[in-house]
């Protein structure tokens, strides 16, 4: 049941994606698991069975997808540059057929209501308060402080070399920290259910929302690559960069995904 409402939940939310196609895996993605957050506080708290830790999980979940949401809201709309690359770069969805956004839209919410389950599926399970739930929420508060400096750190950047790929910061350490942030958010998420999930369902849900949320990020980051690539490709200084500096994970040597053409984007 826990599952059910999370999940008409974020179908409700993310409907905002009728309004612009692009937007049920933009902003209606943020809003959506900032609506499951509140809804997992709401629920469990009238009930008195919120503890600490499950407290603190479902309320990062509303900070993450407040932040998210709201970010990429105000970059749609604040950002000329921006939305000109993106009609440029992503297919706005003007074409797309009903039956597919219909199918888009369902098939988002499922996806946002299995990343946040393990949080929920704790909650329903009336499981305690152990050492991985704390040190899962731990690695969520540290992903969405990253994501966040990331998002920041570009933004700022930008303003100021609008023409220059972004190369300070985190964007040393990976080329593409917001999304490693957004991977590493969702390893908290992951890792604070693994002690309590029960079943063959509720394994199902989080380890799909794990693995399919990491496969988009990795999608984005070749997507992002391959933009790059066509944008700076006279760039000696962007050819040194993106051939020294990972892609996504740090300290490992994984430097392009242009060849990567299973995954999405």
């Amino acid at each position: 049941m826990t599952f059910l409402i999370i999940f008409l939940v974020a179908l409700a939310v993310s409907a905002v994606g009728f309004h612009r196609y692009i937007w049920f895996i933009s902003i209606g993605y943020g809003f959506s698991i900032a609506a499951i957050g509140t809804a997992l506080l709401i629920m469990f708290g009238v009930r008195h069975e919120l503890t600490a830790v499950t407290a603190i999980m479902a309320a990062l979940l509303v900070v993450y997808g407040l932040r998210l949401g709201g970010y990429l809201l105000a970059r749609e709309y604040r950002s000329s540059s921006y939305h000109k690359v993106m009609q440029q770069a992503i297919d706005n969805g003007n074409n797309v057929k009903l039956p597919l956004r219909l199918l888009t839209w369902v098939g988002c919410a499922l996806l946002y209501a299995c990343e946040a389950s393990p949080i929920a599926f704790r909650l329903q399970n009336h499981a305690g308060t152990d050492a991985v739930a704390i040190v899962g929420a731990a690695i969520m508060g540290v992903g969405i402080i990253l994501e966040s400096a990331a998002d920041l750190t570009k933004n700022r950047f930008k303003q100021q070399h609008p023409h220059r790929f972004c190369d300070v910061g985190l964007f040393r350490m990976v080329r593409c920290p917001n999304y490693l942030g957004e991977i590493v958010t969702w390893t908290g998420v992951f890792v604070s259910g693994v002690t309590i999930l029960d079943g063959a369902w509720q394994w199902i849900a989080a380890i799909g929302g794990y693995l399919c949320i990491c496969w988009i990020m990795f999608g984005g980051a070749r997507r992002l690559e391959l933009r790059q690539n066509k944008e700076y490709a006279d760039d000696p200084q962007y050819r040194h960069y993106s051939e020294h500096t990972p892609i996504l994970i740090p300290f490992i040597p994984l430097h392009s995904l242009s060849n990567a053409k299973w995954l999405i984007g």
